[in-house]
């Protein structure tokens, strides 16, 4: 059956608790917008994460390059601060203390990002328009869904934009034309207990090569491709599941489930560890299966969630025809996997 989709009123959706309430302080609703510069294999990330309990925020803005960004202060340009106050936000907009700001210029369909440093010298005009619908998904992070509050009506969406614009690192001028995902929650409660989600690595890959195929999916690597995770996690394989996923073709308007996928990751970074080469099949509830398969231009840490560990990557994907389209790219993974990773540095899968 296909995925249902959110109207564009739920990108000016951020609730806050009425006078004497109290709310959940692991509720959150949260922006994200990513894309690429893939002639000079560039990343941008643009993320808020609203604390309606407090009320508090946190965000801001990394622009990287380049395989060795193992701090996120390796990246060419990052500004993220924790705690800030509860963004300025309008019946079109929100901006952050440390200068990010979403215009929502027809909501659901385009935004305006704004960001400009301190100095000056790193700065972003991009208008990011929309390729297909608000898909609707329930949760991303594994095992999120154990905490969510019945009483308080929650939801997330993905959604494939069309980035355009100026972006401006240190001085140096891009000109951004890339297709890339976008993504929202609100009212979800995601708590960061340590060990509180014993869950193996999952990783998220939008890609967009047409009309004709747009998808996402969040999954770990299955048993059958000789994965790490299963020495720190004792999950049987037919519990090894997508998170979520879905395709989406404007010839037919729907978006699609995605049922089943095999990850098979050969080759990770030999410090950051998250899969500089991959190929996944995908398989959506209408049984046809695709192929990809990817490789990372460039990689950096993101230390957003400081219990997790979270990688974010350009990547070029190549379909079973043979076209390519440029992503950013997501793994994340809990404590015990990266105790893990430790021991195997020089395995044979790890690059370099």
């Amino acid at each position: 059956m296909p995925l249902d989709r959110h109207p564009g009123e739920v990108d000016l959706l951020y609730p806050r608790p009425a006078e004497g309430e109290e709310w959940d302080p692991h509720l959150i609703h949260t922006n994200y917008f990513g894309f690429t510069v893939p002639e000079a294999a560039l990343g941008a990330f643009a993320y808020v994460r609203s604390h309606p309990a407090f009320p508090l925020c946190h965000g801001g803005v990394c622009f990287w390059s380049g395989v060795d960004n193992v701090d996120a202060l390796d990246a060419d340009f990052f500004d993220y601060e924790v705690s800030m106050p509860w963004p300025e936000i309008d019946e079109s907009s929100l901006t952050t203390r440390n200068g990010l700001r979403l215009e929502f210029l027809e909501p659901g369909k385009r935004v305006r990002l704004l960001y400009e440093s301190n100095d000056g010298r790193t700065r972003m005009d991009v208008t990011a328009d929309a390729l297909t619908p608000m898909v609707a998904r329930g949760h991303v992070m594994p095992g999120e869904d154990a905490f969510h509050d019945s009483t308080r009506a929650s939801g997330g969406m993905e959604q494939i934009m069309r980035y355009t614009g100026t972006l401006v690192v240190e001085g140096t001028e891009y000109d951004v034309d890339a297709t890339d995902v976008r993504d929202r929650s609100w009212n979800q409660i995601r708590e960061e207990r340590q060990g509180a989600v014993a869950a193996p690595p999952v990783c998220w890959t939008p890609m967009y090569f047409g009309s004709d195929l747009a998808l996402n999916q969040v999954s770990p690597e299955t048993h059958d491709t000789n994965p790490l995770w299963p020495e720190a996690y004792d999950i049987p394989p037919e519990k090894v599941r997508p998170v979520f996923g879905w395709t989406y073709s404007a010839d037919d308007d729907e978006a699609l489930e995605i049922v089943r996928t095999r990850r098979d990751v050969q080759e990770i970074h030999p410090i950051l560890g998250m899969p500089t080469r991959q190929q996944i099949e995908m398989e959506d509830e209408r049984g046809r299966v695709r192929n990809f398969s990817g490789e990372a231009l460039a990689a950096t840490d993101m230390p957003m969630w400081p219990n997790v560990n979270m990688r974010i990557s350009v990547y070029r994907w190549t379909d079973e025809q043979g076209r390519e389209t440029h992503s950013s790219t997501q793994e994340i993974w809990f404590d015990r996997y990266q105790r893990l990773l430790k021991t195997h540095r020089h395995s044979a899968r790890v690059a370099g």
